[in-house]
């Protein structure tokens, strides 16, 4: 396992990702699922593309949010594949996907959306390499080919070869792949829920368009005790004393305009000031839509330190009339010590370098 999966695993802790829970929205809205197995004992996951609200969904929750909720769904079918090779009394290795594109358009192809599955597909490949067997595309309408050459950089040669692209008889195709009796009877085959579903809804959820009451930029009204403008490439940074380990850092902020990149460092050095090469990386940079949904967020410190957590700037599409700055209403880091209930939160923000912020200064 290298150190870079290793590092990942920390950072996602997938270690204990199975005793996670998505949230409501996500549990009823992400069009996915696993049912059955193929003919050699990999588990099935489904993807729904007609059913997929990506604006909805990423205006309800935060992207990490739903990039842990395919790595969760990976390390369930990995499980399925340990269970499965001691039921087998052979090594199962590998998951089977199937993609139902029908209903496939344009709004499917929005850029937060693209570049969310392009960050999925990408963290897939770097820690999950050789899980997939083979993604099979059914029902692919003529746009299909623009979403693939959308999502083709991110994933290998290797990868690209399993894809197989079923034609009009794509259910008679499929029963090469999966008996019938693994199949649903919506995709060609015979299996059915116990009430008789054709489409095994309890075991793939067919999503749909979120409902806007999920939305939380309009819902969530939180008092932020401070805002900041950060320029184009510029970022912030706020240090925050961690006195004890053990101590729980938490953050919170919001954007206007477009997403923001944030991570956390310790400090090596105290009472003096450094730059990200001299800290040590706490938690790695992300970036977050936090100009749809706020970001809201804390990690526990193994070490006493000063921590420092930076936010940096990055418009997404610059044209006529762009602004080259945003407002970050980033507004507390604070600690909380062990067996306290209290958060101590950090009274200001300051700039990361002098002079990278127009009218930067303490706030």
């Amino acid at each position: 396992m290298s150190g870079q999966h290793m590092k990942f695993r920390k950072q996602q802790d997938l270690d204990n990702i199975l005793a996670w829970q998505p949230s409501e929205v996500v549990r009823l809205y992400e069009p996915s699922g696993f049912c059955g197995h193929d003919r050699e004992g990999s588990p099935v996951w489904y993807h729904i593309i007609r059913g997929l609200d990506l604006k909805g969904l990423l205006l309800s929750v935060s992207k990490q949010e739903l990039l842990r909720f395919n790595f969760w769904s990976l390390e369930l079918l990995l499980r399925d594949c340990e269970q499965q090779s001691q039921k087998l009394g052979k090594k199962v290795e590998k998951i089977s996907t199937v993609f139902d594109f029908e209903g496939l358009s344009l709004r499917h192809l929005w850029k937060p959306g693209v570049e969310l599955v392009q960050e999925f597909f990408s963290a897939l490949e770097a820690n999950y390499p050789e899980i997939l067997k083979n993604l099979i595309i059914v029902k692919a309408p003529k746009l299909f080919p623009v979403a693939f050459n959308l999502i083709k950089p991110y994933i290998t040669e290797e990868t690209r070869r399993k894809v197989l692209i079923l034609g009009g008889n794509w259910k008679q195709e499929l029963l090469k792949f999966i008996s019938p009796d693994q199949l649903p009877v919506e995709f060609g085959g015979t299996m059915t829920d116990p009430d008789g579903n054709p489409k095994c809804l309890t075991k793939i959820n067919y999503g749909g368009d979120v409902p806007q009451h999920y939305f939380l930029r309009n819902h969530v009204r939180v008092q932020y005790d401070h805002q900041a403008t950060v320029g184009r490439g510029s970022s912030l940074q706020v240090d925050n004393e961690i006195l004890f380990p053990g101590c729980v850092l938490r953050w919170q902020f919001a954007s206007d305009g477009g997403d923001i990149g944030f991570r956390v460092f310790l400090k090596t050095k105290m009472g003096e000031r450094q730059r990200a090469a001299e800290m040590t990386e706490v938690l790695a940079s992300q970036r977050y839509n936090a100009h749809m949904v706020p970001e809201d967020g804390s990690l526990t410190c193994t070490e006493a330190g000063v921590c420092e957590c930076w936010q940096g700037w990055l418009l997404l599409d610059l044209g006529v009339g762009g602004r080259c700055t945003a407002c970050i209403r980033s507004h507390q880091v604070g600690a909380l010590a062990p067996g306290s209930r209290v958060w101590q939160w950090h009274p200001g923000l300051v700039p990361a370098q002098e002079g990278e912020v127009p009218g930067g200064r303490p706030l």
